[in-house]
């Protein structure tokens, strides 16, 4: 099949208006509430729900027993280890979904890729950073037996990340969702367990949080074994076809991430882990609040890969993009408003610092979700170079700005700014968005006028 559009697809993100997608939605109600991806994204969203419980549950638990600064510094440690795996998984996170959507049967060698990734790059990067960080302790402030547990994360953080996300490629929405809910149980658990016998501190957490992602991994593996005949194999080929695609996505999702984490270890570095213990509470809470466009994103980017027509990929992702917009709205408002005592509620009030910086976190939340859910459409169709441009300008932008705007007006500013950045992408993205359309709509024109 050709790839298909139109003018009214050229304009069917930027231009709808959202009182027309309210009205298709009720329109169309049957027929969406009928259609196979709209119940795996309610089913994803009631797990994320369900997640958001027992993450927050957790996230209480680790504050109040660590207080301001412990919290911080737990936070910083749990970073660096998510630093690592941003670096190291090659951007395999994102072409093994596409891969394997469009060739089921590549499934086993993209297993045994994804673990040789894991197990070799991550060790070396945790290598590197431990080095690193051990040779310059001024960077952040975590050593000894917290920063070997920071590293050690590493590659099991990848081979939990590729694998996971190897389920959504096979379209066990049920299998990723599970290992998810697993995930987040058993760290609580221990974590509970830990405080019960009188050992709760920062190293024995994330020494819990490392236990529940190698529980994970090897759940993981053995929910994608029963999909294929034989062994997990290492495919060159496959992973040279594979890397082509990833390189783009590894450099854009590197470029996402310092986006969204990097200020955090900037709060660190120049205001102490007091201040980022506030602020790494406030990023929490928006992360929870911002769960839905995620969940869209998740179970659209493999439909959108496994389909051909152009027309058809604008027209799922407008529907998904106005859905997303009518619910986030009036989730990010109340939010707002619940955010003080949330906050004192949750956590206490040694944290009501965090909850201003939370409500200026939620501008920012409100576009970066509207750019998950869109952003699919073009790691769809191949992934545009243009995508890894916007994120590493954001980057830039949102490191720069941070170096004045921290000290000067602390984590508010921090929020400010990221804020900012996630509007910067929203709009360069839906830029990119139509001009692909126009772009493909001269191809079909011309394909036509010469046939």
């Amino acid at each position: 099949m050709t790839n298909q559009t139109s003018s009214r697809a050229e304009t069917d993100i930027t231009n709808t208006p959202i009182s027309d997608s309210i009205i298709n939605v009720f329109r169309h109600r049957r027929i969406t509430t009928s259609s196979d991806i709209v119940h795996k994204v309610i089913e994803t969203y009631a797990t994320r729900v369900l997640l958001t419980g027992v993450g927050l549950l957790t996230t209480i638990a680790i504050a109040r027993f660590l207080g301001p600064s412990g919290r911080g510094l737990y936070a910083v440690a749990a970073t660096t280890g998510l630093l690592g795996v941003q670096f190291g998984n090659l951007g395999l996170h994102t072409s093994n979904v596409y891969v394997v959507s469009q060739d089921p049967r590549s499934l086993a060698p993209l297993v045994g890729n994804s673990l040789i990734v894991s197990f070799s790059v991550g060790a070396f990067i945790a290598g590197i950073l431990a080095l690193l960080l051990t040779l310059t302790p001024s960077l952040i402030s975590i050593s000894g037996t917290l920063l070997f547990l920071a590293v050690a994360w590493i590659p099991f953080g990848l081979a939990y990340l590729l694998l996971q996300n190897l389920l959504l490629g096979v379209n066990d929405v049920r299998g990723y969702n599970s290992i998810d809910v697993g995930n987040k149980v058993v760290l609580l658990l221990l974590i509970v367990g830990l405080v019960a016998s009188g050992q709760a501190g920062v190293t024995t957490f994330l020494g819990a949080a490392l236990a529940s992602i190698v529980t994970s991994c090897i759940w993981a593996w053995r929910r994608l074994r029963t999909r294929f005949a034989g062994n997990a194999a290492v495919s060159l080929p496959l992973f040279r076809r594979s890397v082509r695609y990833a390189a783009k996505a590894y450099f854009a999702a590197l470029f996402a991430f310092l986006v969204l984490r990097a200020d955090l270890f900037m709060v660190q570095h120049m205001l102490g882990s007091l201040q980022a213990g506030y602020y790494s509470v406030a990023a929490s809470m928006a992360d929870y609040v911002s769960i839905l466009s995620v969940v869209v994103g998740v179970i659209l980017f493999p439909r959108l890969s496994a389909m051909t027509e152009l027309k058809a990929k604008l027209r799922l992702t407008r529907q998904a993009v106005w859905g997303t917009v009518g619910l986030l709205l009036p989730m990010l408002a109340v939010a707002s408003l619940l955010a003080k005592p949330a906050v004192a509620i949750l956590f206490g009030s040694a944290f009501l610092p965090a909850a201003f910086a939370f409500i200026l976190l939620m501008p920012g939340m409100f576009f970066l979700g509207i750019n998950t859910v869109a952003v699919q459409f073009l790691n769809s169709i191949g992934y545009p170079s243009s995508v890894v441009v916007i994120w590493g300008l954001c980057a830039f932008l949102n490191i720069g700005l941070n170096l004045w705007v921290i000290p000067h007006r602390g984590i508010l500013g921090a929020s400010v700014v990221s804020s900012v950045s996630y509007f910067l992408a929203f709009f360069l993205v839906l830029l990119v968005i139509r001009r692909a359309a126009i772009q493909a709509s001269k191809d079909l024109t011309l394909t036509a006028t010469a046939s």
